[in-house]
């Protein structure tokens, strides 16, 4: 007779464990941003917008890749965590940039907590109209608040006090800037990383995979998906504070569909449901958008739309996805099935 295998030995349980562990080539994105901030200190605000859009779809990653919650309207929590910072720093109410960003997070939480515990009752088109409708709601309150978000013109002009009271925010030399992003980056990425390999981030896996199988195993399903939805939430108010801290400035583009839209359009790209499509993502859409802007600049968004149509169609995987399968093609097979003792 066989012995039976232990947990160990399951082969779920053997990959899951692979995974978890700290791949030889995971260092590679941040050492090649630091790379960026020696080699190109004149494009360092193209690299402050690229790492922001990175985390930005890291945060929509959490809630439509791992917890298959299907939204559209983002860019909800980015603007809030953006307005948040803006109008504290704006008004003198607080201005220091890492408690300030703690603030933001905690608006965007907030919002999402609330909304996700109405939305998260639906699902499908239904749940993805709801979730525009949020957006478009805080982008119209935003818009008619002009005595304190500025209405159309936004805020202008917002005064960042010093990081750690040492480093100054400059609009035309974003070095203290591109740091900061890049630090603010890495502790929510280290964070993501936890979070998707934890038990919780298991369990939202299984709610994306199968639904009806998690509620028959007694999961909490509902539940799991408004937290889930609220750290979602968070990390994207965290992006938008440190973009509004970035430039200084926040206006309705923050709450708008073209941003909403972006970083969609990124997860989709680089592939969804994997930490590091928000990376490949993100790089590949800025810097075509930043060529093609260049080479046709009446028509670039045509090409952007065709590349996006051709992942959609040949993979679904996004880029990353293609890599790991030319990779599976490529290698030799690691482990041999054992016959039965």
């Amino acid at each position: 007779m066989s012995a039976m295998p232990t947990l160990t030995e399951h082969p779920a349980a053997l990959a899951l464990t692979r995974r978890h562990r700290l791949r030889w080539w995971e260092p590679l994105p941040w050492v090649l941003a630091l790379a960026f901030y020696f080699l190109f200190p004149r494009h360092l605000g193209f690299g402050t917008e690229l790492l922001i859009m990175v985390l930005f779809a890291i945060s929509l990653d959490l809630a439509l890749g791992y917890a298959g919650i299907i939204t559209l309207g983002h860019a909800a929590f980015f603007g809030a965590g953006a307005y948040t910072v803006g109008m504290l720093a704006q008004y003198g109410i607080w201005t220091e940039p890492i408690t300030g960003l703690i603030a933001g997070a905690a608006v965007a939480a907030l919002i999402g907590f609330l909304s996700g515990l109405v939305l998260l009752r639906t699902t499908g088109l239904t749940l993805l109209m709801l979730t525009l409708c949020t957006m478009a709601l805080l982008e119209e309150a935003a818009n008619l608040g002009h005595d304190w978000t500025g209405g159309f013109d936004g805020l202008t002009g917002i005064t960042i006090p010093p990081l750690f009271g040492l480093f100054e925010f400059n609009p035309l030399f974003p070095k203290t800037q591109y740091l900061y992003v890049l630090g603010v980056l890495f502790v929510c990425f280290v964070f993501a990383r936890t979070l998707v390999y934890s038990p919780f981030g298991q369990s939202l896996t299984g709610i994306r995979e199968n639904t009806l199988r998690m509620h028959a195993v007694g999961a909490p399903v509902r539940t799991r998906l408004v937290v889930c939805y609220t750290i979602s939430a968070a990390l994207a108010g965290i992006a938008g504070g440190i973009w509004a801290q970035a430039n200084a400035y926040v206006n309705l583009s923050t709450l708008g569909l073209d941003r909403a839209a972006t970083v969609l359009i990124i997860l989709v790209l680089g592939g969804y449901g994997r930490l590091y499509g928000a990376f490949v993502g993100a790089l590949a859409y800025m810097a075509l958008a930043h060529f093609l802007s260049q080479v046709y600049p009446t028509a670039w968004q045509l090409g952007l739309g065709l590349l996006l149509v051709a992942i959609a169609l040949f993979a679904r995987g996004g880029i990353i996805g293609v890599g790991e399968t030319l990779v599976q093609r490529l290698r030799p097979k690691m482990y041999q099935k054992q016959p039965p003792s």
